[in-house]
């Protein structure tokens, strides 16, 4: 009658546990719905094994087959649970039954699920959300997934509908997502070449953008320092030595394209004719072979200080158009992604994580595809081609995106790291998010260097890094178990002089991202009044503090990894059922560390 039934497929011991406390009986199904499986027995112990032992991946899900939510079993035909059916044939007398229970915590529950098989379950926790046939379930069933979440947990959705978000708010993804491309749609396939300056590279210059702005301040000393830049140190290996001084036309060149592509931003150049690429393209072939030097040899250059000047003026009107100016950095380093795939899933040609960095770099050119993923070119016109073998045999280049490497991070004694934040959805029309105030940092193993493109010093994920050792000399103030809480982050951060920056930049960024990209998507996730869904977004933050959103995550993994996730993911966990159950019964509850941020 209190319809306090509940189901629970994949290893979530948490939510089992809490379930129960609140008096819920759980309504079992037998084994993961595939051939030959054994059927499921003693959940407590056994799942929290497997819930430990799956903490080494990365929101790694269960292959389990689609439960029906009206019988709360797989829909295979999978059969009750032989624990179950022991219990109920036992030739046990009831005393010694009664201590089997004692010794059994788990045999009650069996024998109350047997109760309650032909029973409706009232809140279903699943791994994934085809775990579930929606269109059978009834309004007052809870299920903790929400119907075409794609269009904002996998790159491309994010990529392609993060584009509409001026449509719908005031608000600029450029200022919070690293500029992207699908490279199955024409006209982004044509704006990468854009910006990269493959297409015409000083006459029709990208309206989205293009490396030049960064060449320049590679080329220039003393340029860069006009993009504001945080205080803590970034040690770095030097390139090689400085060679031969180049001559100064090539800032020239610089100052000419800039100009002409501030002029684009700023719609000036409407009835301007665009210089022709056949009078340009000798320039330009000679401006990229000192761009190389200056950047990857050392190479210096000998500028009037009306030049520097010049040069400064310039940069601060594009920073005021480019709002990604200052995570840009100098290596024009690309990263190339799965776009159909989430939660840094897909793998193809030896890649780890599925992602694969472009970086127009070096004096030779290196095609092939070493064990690492690592893919690098020494020309722009190389990028492309380059996109095109890395996404063969295992898929075509239609389903990956390539998006702007954040070249510039706020490193902590060096080492690169990216912070996964949790917000829960409880409702879509009016769209309603909660933001949990507690978060965790996961550290790369390796010193952060943009000479050595490797994943153990870019690539965050803990399915990655424990491929490999942690560095010599690794700086003792970091985490062995690479794990930090957002706590011990700011205690970092007020030790270098960044006191206020988690509560003034990174939180309110986090935020806004985080609703930015779920308003753009919202016309298009099937919204149903009985779900909900926690989610993991994955963030980086720039030198000035300022994040970048990577990647947003449905089914945010719950396997423990380090002590400081064995306790958030249980914290998670029971502060979610805080806000869709015990609210529903008393809106005045405490809602643990989730605050609401946002309802239409």
């Amino acid at each position: 009658q209190e319809k306090k039934i509940f189901t629970v497929q994949g290893p979530y011991p948490i939510i089992r546990s809490l379930l129960r406390a609140r008096g819920w009986v759980e309504k079992k199904f037998g084994g993961a719905g595939k051939a030959g499986s054994q059927p499921e027995r003693h959940h407590g112990s056994q799942e929290m094994r497997q819930q430990e032992k799956a903490g080494d991946g990365d929101d790694a899900e269960q292959g389990e087959a689609a439960l029906d939510p009206q019988l709360g079993s797989a829909c295979c035909g999978a059969q009750p649970s032989q624990g179950t059916l022991e219990l109920l044939h036992s030739p046990l007398p009831p005393e010694e039954e009664e201590e089997r229970w004692d010794e059994d915590p788990e045999a009650i529950h069996n024998l109350m699920s047997r109760l309650v098989r032909d029973q409706v379950p009232y809140f279903i926790w699943t791994n994934r959300c085809s775990a579930v046939d929606c269109r059978l379930l009834q309004q007052d069933q809870l299920v903790n997934h929400y119907a075409r979440v794609g269009a904002f947990t996998t790159k491309e959705g994010l990529c392609q509908n993060l584009r509409n978000l001026p449509w719908f708010d005031q608000a600029n993804p450029d200022t919070f997502f690293p500029r992207c491309y699908r490279l199955r749609a024409a006209d982004e396939r044509q704006a990468f070449i854009g910006e990269l300056g493959l297409s015409r590279p000083l006459g029709m210059l990208s309206p989205l953008g293009l490396p030049v702005p960064t060449v320049l301040c590679a080329m220039v000393p003393g340029v860069a320092q006009q993009v504001p830049r945080s205080p803590v140190p970034h040690p770095m290996p030097s390139p090689a030595g400085p060679g031969p001084p180049l001559p100064p036309h090539l800032v020239e060149k610089a100052l000419q394209v800039c100009g002409q592509h501030l002029s684009t931003l700023g719609h000036q150049d409407i009835d301007g004719d665009p210089p022709s690429p056949h009078a340009l393209d000798t320039d330009w072939d000679r401006f990229l072979r000192g761009y190389y030097r200056v950047v990857h040899e050392g190479a210096g250059l000998a500028l009037s200080g009306a030049q520097r000047e010049q040069c400064r003026a310039l940069l601060q009107r594009l920073a005021g158009r480019l709002p990604q100016l200052g995570m840009e950095g100098d290596h024009n380093v690309w990263i190339l992604k799965p776009g159909a795939k989430s939660r840094g899933r897909g793998k193809a040609g030896g890649s780890q994580g599925g992602n694969r960095f472009l970086a127009m770099e070096g004096s030779h050119h290196h095609c092939m595809s070493p064990p690492t993923g690592i893919v690098c070119a020494a020309r722009l016109e190389e990028v492309l081609r380059l996109a095109g073998v890395c996404a063969a045999p295992s898929a075509r280049v239609g389903e990956w995106v390539v998006q702007k490497y954040v070249e510039r991070p706020l490193l902590i004694f060096g080492t690169k790291f990216d912070i996964r934040q949790w917000f829960l959805v409880t409702d879509w029309n009016p769209l309603t998010v909660w933001f949990y105030r507690e978060s965790y940092l996961r550290f790369c193993s390796q010193p952060f260097s943009l000479h050595h493109l490797d994943p153990a010093r870019h690539l965050c994920n803990v399915s990655i890094q424990k491929r490999y050792r942690l560095a010599q000399g690794r700086h003792p103030q970091l985490p062995p178990d690479q794990t930090w809480s957002c706590w011990q982050l700011q205690a970092y951060l007020a030790q270098v002089g960044l006191g206020g920056a988690w509560h003034q930049v990174m939180v309110p960024g986090m935020k806004a991202a985080v609703v930015g990209a779920l308003r753009s998507a919202q016309d298009l996730v099937e919204h149903r009044k009985g779900s909900f869904e926690l989610y993991g977004a994955d963030f980086i933050f720039g030198e000035d503090c300022q994040p970048w959103l990577l990647e947003i995550n449905a089914s945010p993994t719950m396997a423990p990894s380090s002590a400081v996730t064995r306790r958030l993911c249980a914290s998670v966990q029971r502060d979610t059922l805080r806000v869709v159950i015990d609210c529903r019964d008393n809106p005045a509850c405490s809602t643990g560390a989730f605050e609401l941020i946002y309802k239409e």
